[in-house]
């Protein structure tokens, strides 16, 4: 009797260590590497920077041209990387969605084949 209890008591518990290594830390550490990922994307769009300093003239230039230039390349700028970020931030949202989904859909397609005629 003990016997039987501990297998299923070790399956039950090998079992929700697995979900929990596949969801938890899995999920982590994707969200680790798209971290690492945005911020070195980052560094080269500076989105942030590029928005505090909107108003301001590229290289000091404080003529009229220099302030008009600044401000339409930097909303070019800052269009590009907002839609850079979006892209990425999609498909990072979609390989989410595939690791979430990866179990069930093997659990469902195991019992179809299993179950059927």
């Amino acid at each position: 009797m003990n016997f039987a209890f501990y297998i299923v008591e070790r399956f039950f518990y090998r079992a929700t260590e697995f979900l929990h290594h596949w969801y938890v830390h899995g999920i982590r550490n994707l969200t680790h590497v798209f971290v690492t990922f945005f911020e070195k994307i980052d560094r080269s769009l500076a989105l942030k920077i590029t928005a505090r300093h909107f108003f301001q003239p590229l290289y000091k230039d404080f003529s009229f041209l220099g302030r008009v230039l600044g401000i339409v390349f930097r909303i070019f700028r800052i269009v590009i990387g907002l839609a850079v970020y979006l892209f990425f931030g999609a498909i990072f949202i979609l390989v989410y969605t595939v690791w979430i989904l990866i179990l069930p859909a093997l659990v469902f397609f195991i019992i179809h084949d299993f179950y059927a005629p």
